[in-house]
């Protein structure tokens, strides 16, 4: 890390931290937020499932969240396809060896597609919390309420606990983007058939963004084994609203990997 709290990838500053052991002594498990997430909003779960495990745990902000560099708006329509193209040099940036994407929601989306856009050195498997790999009118319906609390609630106040600055870089680079009419037709399931590592899906049973139709879809055309887990009591962060089912069931995942290799 370029000093304590930063990485640095292409000249953009990135928050990030570190929990458990380093890379060159155990596996990495790399935190991807949701659309509205950060470092901070993982809050203790990744030490948590780092000390599980004995893993190492790296959890970062995406430009334009939390404490990192803001990005320009309007964020195009393939803003997941960039991420995924980056997140290649965060991981060099931090010297990750072996790794686990552990992906929520749009980080779920970018780690699927990095995970079958080509050579993924060192990546061992995909924990997955409430992927999308298309839209839904179910989820738009949804993103279009949470415009409307961002203006009329409190909602812009608590997310600027976690962003700052960027608060509304992050609000509305990701819900202009998927309100854009052009999202409408966005789908990522090409990707699914060259995925070779194992995966696990945690679904919420009353994920309020997306149906166990993206699960199905996942299950069906990916090219590696998939494990699928619906949480009930549960709606689109199991790490945050039912954090002892998802630790198990992530913690046994990994063993499970350890097993094999």
């Amino acid at each position: 890390m370029l000093e304590p709290g930063i990485l640095q990838v292409e000249g953009v500053r990135l928050e990030a931290r570190w929990a458990g052991p380093p890379p060159e002594e155990a596996t990495t498990l790399v935190f991807l937020h949701e659309g509205l997430g950060s470092t901070s909003l993982w809050r203790d779960f990744p030490d948590r499932l780092a000390a599980e495990t004995g893993c190492g745990a790296l959890v970062s902000s995406r430009a334009g969240y939390g404490k990192s560099d803001p990005v320009p708006l309007p964020r195009p329509v393939r803003f997941m396809h960039d991420e995924a193209a980056v997140l290649p040099k965060v991981l060099a940036a931090a010297g990750v060896r072996d790794h686990l994407l552990v992906g929520h929601s749009d980080g779920a989306s970018i780690s699927l597609i990095h995970a079958g856009s080509g050579p993924t050195p060192g990546l061992r498997g995909l924990i997955l919390e409430a992927p999308h790999v298309f839209t839904e009118p179910h989820g738009l319906a949804s993103i279009a309420r949470i415009k409307e609390a961002y203006r009329d609630t409190d909602l812009r106040e608590r997310l600027a606990r976690h962003h700052g600055a960027n608060v509304d870089v992050a609000f509305r680079g990701w819900n202009d983007v998927w309100l854009d009419p052009e999202f409408k037709a966005w789908n990522i399931e090409e990707y699914l058939p060259a995925i070779r590592v194992p995966i696990l899906i945690l679904q919420g049973e009353d994920d309020e963004y997306g149906t166990w139709a993206q699960v199905e879809a996942i299950e069906r055309r990916s090219g590696g084994p998939v494990e699928s887990i619906v949480i009930s009591k549960c709606g689109h962060s199991p790490h945050r609203e039912q954090p002892e089912i998802a630790l198990r069931a992530m913690a046994e995942f990994f063993a499970r990997l350890a097993e094999r290799s």
